[in-house]
């Protein structure tokens, strides 16, 4: 599946903490982040367990 690029705004301490948490789990900042955006949506039920997307529904 191809990816989009966006830019994050994000204050330094965050990141800082972003970035340690990533090179504690041997992951990219970028792959960090990924992985914490994929767990959000699955937790919410927003996206299937094998990553595709539930149909939306009007808010």
């Amino acid at each position: 599946m191809p990816k989009k690029k966006f830019v994050l705004r994000i204050d330094e301490e965050k990141m800082a903490a972003l970035e340690k948490w990533a090179a504690d789990e041997f992951r990219s900042t970028n792959g960090q982040l990924e992985w914490l955006v994929t767990r959000a949506l699955k937790e919410e039920g927003r996206l299937k367990k094998g990553g595709e997307k539930i149909d939306s529904q009007d808010d």
